[in-house]
């Protein structure tokens, strides 16, 4: 068996609610991805602001006020943070993307500007060729 070379993940938005909420969502090799201490895992401010769109919207239900529950989430789930850069922007305009979801964009960009892999149901993330991917 070969050695595994570490990862250095990016998660969506449905990948980090997923795991924290849902794990039984994720793709049993993303699963085991995430458990792996070698990798690297980060996540994009925009996903939290995501997350609680969701939660104000009744799209998930969180179980503590917002601030909260992103602090929580945090500490049992450990991420680094990809911070949200001028170069994140401008990557965000000229990524080959199917579609104008701001969201999305700032999220792939992220992935390519700090060279992570995006871990990823999107379909319409999965069908461009802006950045890494891993289907979750």
């Amino acid at each position: 068996m070969g050695k595994h070379l570490a990862l250095r993940l990016l998660l969506d938005t449905h990948v980090w609610i997923w795991a924290l909420l849902r794990p039984e969502e994720l793709d049993t090799g993303v699963a085991r991805e995430l458990e792996n201490p070698e990798n690297e895992l980060w996540l994009s401010p925009v996903s939290v602001w995501e997350a609680l769109l969701l939660a104000e919207r009744g799209r998930i239900e969180l179980d503590a006020p917002p601030e909260a529950w992103v602090d929580d989430a945090l500490r049992a789930f450990p991420l680094r943070d990809a911070t949200l850069t001028r170069a994140i922007a401008v990557a965000s305009r000229a990524l080959d993307l199917p579609h104008e979801d701001p969201a999305d964009r700032f999220i792939a960009a992220t992935a390519l500007v700090h060279d992570l892999v995006l871990a990823t149901r999107d379909e319409r993330l999965l069908s461009s060729s802006g950045c890494q991917l891993l289907r979750a």
